[in-house]
């Protein structure tokens, strides 16, 4: 095999995500016009863009929970166009949904441990709580019952109970206080730290900017650029500009 073949391979066996012309409908909306973009693992990466930009609607279609799409869709190497959503769970995709889907009639605790366990890996009740030891200390607590920040934590620790090693993360930091914001991105930093791929739909550029290794700026259902942490002093006014800032 020739070096340029191997470092081809290398290069595929890295990747966790490949999402390559995708388009996604809500009936006759035609909503993402042909996304492509690329995540590794252990990555951070984010969707910025305006409202309406097509970023959550990414995250719904990786998840095939939006009513058509056609494209591309590789998780681990598998083209995943055809799977249900529980399928596509089970290949170690875990999705935060920006409504959070708090169960009212059950506790923090009943909340935690309801999810199934789809893979090895996930997260023990002790680790969940010395990562949030707000929830321990509201575990009899109804769900809906929480503060925002306390129920945002409680949906992400959720997602990690299942042993879930990509992170579909939609607006978590929208809503809440900067005291809030700042413990969820320690949260994040230390998950990647473990090896953990996550994808982040974010409004909040300055949250978003420190954490993440690259960033997709989304416009009109496109990927209309690509920023490497590196480049973000250099393309700041660019991306100021696409965002709004």
């Amino acid at each position: 095999m020739s070096p340029a073949v191997q470092n081809q391979v290398g290069k595929k066996d890295y990747e966790q995500l490949r999402v390559s012309g995708l388009h996604a409908f809500y009936g006759e909306s035609h909503i993402l016009h042909g996304i492509d973009l690329v995540v590794n693992r252990g990555e951070l990466v984010t969707l910025l863009g305006r409202n309406g930009a097509g970023r959550s609607t990414t995250l719904k279609a990786i998840m095939n929970m939006v009513g058509r799409r056609t494209g591309s869709i590789m998780i681990n190497g598998e083209e995943t166009m055809s799977c249900a959503p529980h399928h596509i769970a089970r290949l170690g995709v875990g999705f935060c949904p920006e409504h959070r889907g708090i169960f009212a009639a059950l506790n923090v605790e009943e909340n935690l441990t309801l999810p199934p366990v789809v893979r090895s890996g996930g997260m023990s009740l002790e680790e969940i709580y010395t990562m949030f030891p707000n929830l321990y200390e509201r575990r009899a607590s109804p769900g809906t019952k929480l503060s925002g920040g306390e129920q945002q934590m409680l949906a992400l620790a959720r997602i990690l109970r299942t042993g879930a090693n990509m992170l579909l993360l939609d607006e978590i930091t929208e809503g809440l206080a900067p005291v809030i914001v700042e413990k969820l991105g320690e949260v994040l930093m230390k998950l990647k730290s473990k090896g953990l791929t996550i994808i982040l739909v974010e409004q909040n550029f300055h949250f978003a900017a420190p954490l993440a290794d690259r960033h997709y700026v989304v416009e009109h259902g496109q990927i209309v650029e690509e920023v490497s942490a590196s480049e973000l002093d250099s393309k700041r006014s660019l991306l100021n500009g696409y965002l709004g800032v």
